[in-house]
């Protein structure tokens, strides 16, 4: 027998994007080629899409770590790298993806529902792409950016019209094997259905869904049982029918008390006060136990419950029951608002919106927080001058060196974007061409690199500022030269 699996916890990662290629073109008689270098591929992004052919999250069970295909670096002769494969993962109708922390992403119902959760990094760009009138032939290429990564978490909640609750034994599993085509194991002890089922129910030209709940016992929406697990299965459906159990032999149990506790256990649940119910009273070919259901059947009709005396061996009273359940899930169909078409939303950008901030923190490091800066920096190939230099002019142009100045920034204050940090230098090298070097460099980062850091500088002026008393001749007056003592 497959198992059943209707909650996982996957750990996604997109595909990192490929490399830009730097890249000359060399070919006889021709010295002067110019750039070459092609854009690396996007990487691959990891999406959810609903397939009505799968009904359980069991692969996922197993396979909890997966990951897209990255992209293809660039090469020479201008070739772009490969884009990665995205990833569509298939999931049952009525998945419910959600962070680890409970956020909703999305609520998957429907078949053909998509949606993105992990979106590829972008291919860096190569040199050729990067070659303007200035720098004609630049020696660097950006790195491709890596792909999101997160922890999502998968519910099912089970799409169906009619959901049967009730005890252990009830009857449950044996009602929907009649009334439709499922298959349930059935047996004569508690707790024999241990998923939920479902079945396809035809009645004249109406059709309807019909899901048996795992049984319910006091206590299971606070996790007794198995209510707490499988309770999720019926927030779907239209109509709740009590499957009450007429023949019942513990004591201290009827079909008033039964459905009392059930509907105490679905109040604490919550969500379910405005489903129509009915009541089905089964097992009524068992001895007394139609006189049961014709003595509880006046109490229960007063609390506004219609009831059906039916039993699953006999087939006795189905269609009345089955009819009930139709009528009432057409109507709920009928006054259910009609669905609106998708709505595209712009969220245009507003005008003085830079995109983004310059905090200071305590410690007073600057910090730069936006999307644009941050993916440029993760792009960057700080090992090469020129690629540096490069990131510094996007940055200016940006605007960032001027929120700096305006947040309180001087030349040497720590500066933090993403995960790299970095001693500011204001208009870094202003008036000096940064294309006057060799391919791979920049003129003013190489300047700049015999003068301390202003971290080193930090460093050395508290090593002058701690008193050394281990050391030989601490306290002694060198100034003093032999024979110069006073008498």
């Amino acid at each position: 027998m497959a198992t059943f699996v209707d909650r996982v916890v996957l750990h996604l990662r997109a595909g990192d994007g490929g490399h830009g290629c730097v890249s000359i073109h060399r070919e006889k008689f021709k010295p002067l080629g110019g750039p070459d270098g092609g854009n690396g591929g996007h990487g691959g992004s990891v999406s959810f899409k609903v397939d009505p052919q799968v009904h359980t999250l069991l692969d996922f069970h197993f396979r909890p770590h997966l990951k897209a295909s990255n992209g293809k670096g660039g090469a020479g002769s201008n070739r772009d790298g490969a884009t990665g494969d995205d990833l569509v993962l298939l999931v049952p109708d009525g998945t419910v993806v959600q962070t680890v922390d409970g956020e909703i992403l999305a609520d998957l119902v429907g078949a053909g529902t998509t949606v993105e959760v992990a979106r590829g990094g972008r291919g860096g760009r190569g040199n050729a792409a990067l070659a303007n009138s200035r720098r004609k032939a630049p020696g660097f290429a950006e790195l491709g950016e890596p792909g999101e990564q997160l922890d999502v978490v998968l519910e099912l909640k089970s799409v169906a019209d009619v959901g049967l609750v009730g005890f252990p034994s009830a009857g449950k599993s044996s009602l929907i094997s009649v009334l439709s085509a499922a298959k349930p194991k059935i047996a004569d002890y508690p707790f024999t259905t241990l998923v939920p089922n479902l079945g396809v129910v035809r009645v004249d030209d109406h059709t309807f869904t019909i899901a048996d709940v795992p049984g319910l016992i006091p206590g299971a929406a606070t996790g007794k049982g198995l209510g707490l697990e499988f309770l999720r299965h019926i927030e779907r459906t239209a109509v709740l029918v009590h499957v009450v159990d007429a023949a019942t032999l513990e004591p201290g149990r009827d079909p008033v008390s039964d459905i009392d506790a059930i509907e105490a256990e679905l109040s604490a649940y919550g969500g379910l006060e405005d489903r129509p119910r009915l009541v089905a009273i089964n097992k009524i070919d068992v001895p007394d136990g139609r006189d049961l259901a014709e003595i509880v059947r006046p109490d229960l009709e007063e609390r506004g419950y219609r009831v059906f005396e039916v039993s699953a061996a006999t087939r006795e009273g189905l269609r009345e029951l089955t009819y009930a359940m139709a009528e009432l899930v057409a109507t709920q169909r009928s006054a259910a608002p009609d669905p609106e078409a998708t709505r595209i939303i712009l969220r245009p950008r507003a005008v003085d919106d830079a995109g983004f901030t310059v905090t200071e923190t305590p410690d007073g490091t600057f910090v730069v927080s936006g999307a644009q800066p941050e993916r440029w920096v993760r792009q960057t190939n700080f090992d090469n001058d020129e690629a540096v230099g490069y990131l510094a002019d996007r940055l200016n142009r940006l605007g960032v060196e001027e929120k700096l100045a305006k947040a309180g920034a001087v030349q040497g204050s720590l500066v933090r974007i993403g995960d790299r940090e970095f001693d500011w230098e204001p208009t870094l090298g202003e008036g000096v061409d940064p294309t006057a070097g060799l391919r791979g460099t920049d003129p003013r980062i190489t300047e700049r690199s015999a003068r301390p850091r202003a971290s080193d500088r930090l460093a050395a002026r508290k090593m002058r500022r701690q008193p050394t008393p281990d050391l030989p001749g601490y306290g002694t007056d060198f100034d003093d030269e032999p024979g110069d003592d006073e008498d």
